[in-house]
Formats: structure tokens, sequence, C-alpha cells
């Protein structure tokens, strides 16, 4: 009994796994043929012998969200696309964002105020 059950959830997760082999090879040769080879972070160049570590990654986070004239795509090496990645996570679980915390107070000095008055002296 305990078998079968485990031969089912492996079938199962195969066939998840298959499916999302054969959606991302979809959008990623559309996304090759769309884009030049080249990190959109970094700028680094790829030619066909380490195109393997150029992935596409998808700006909303929403894997199901592969429109045709891939508006939510980018490429990105592996580094950048890993790098994007953990800053979205770090955003979701800890609040931040690229402007900073807004919970802080902003800088009120401005230490050219009165340069207008030293440069008349």
């Amino acid at each position: 009994m305990a078998n079968d059950k485990n031969n089912r959830l492996d079938a199962i997760v195969a066939q998840a796994k298959k499916y999302q082999n054969e959606r991302e090879q979809s959008y990623r040769g559309r996304a090759l043929k769309l884009y030049p080879w080249i990190c959109g972070r970094c700028s680094r160049e790829f030619i066909q012998k380490n195109l393997q570590e150029l992935t596409v990654h998808h700006r909303d986070h929403d894997h199901d969200n592969n429109p045709s004239d891939g508006s939510n795509w980018e490429l990105l090496c592996l580094y950048c696309h890993d790098n994007e990645h953990s800053r979205y996570i770090e955003h979701v679980r800890y609040g931040t964002s690229e402007s900073g915390d807004s919970n802080q107070s902003q800088a009120t000095h401005n230490p050219f105020s009165d340069l207008q008055a030293l440069l008349k002296k």
C-alpha cells in the first residue's frame, strides 16, 4: 500500500517536472530569439558555448506569465538572476525596498542652504 502511494507520488512529481521543463524550454527559446545574449544587469555577453549560464528572469516573478512579446522577461546571468531573487525574497520577508525603509525619517539638513550667501561675500 505504501509502495503504491510512493509510486503515484513519484509519477506526479515526474510529470510536474516534465511540464515545468517544457514550459521553461518554450519561453527560454523564445526569449533567446527576442533578446541579445547579454545579461540585463552586468552586461556580460554570451556565446553558444556558455549560453546555459544565461537565464530568463520573470520581471513580475510569475513563471506562468509568459506573454509572446517577452515583455515579462529579461535575460540575466546565473549570478545576477540569483541576486535578483535574493533581493525579492528579502523584500517579501522584511519589507525592504530600493529606496529604503519608508518608516525612517527623511534627512532635513541641507549643507548647501546658505551657499548663495557665502558666495556673495
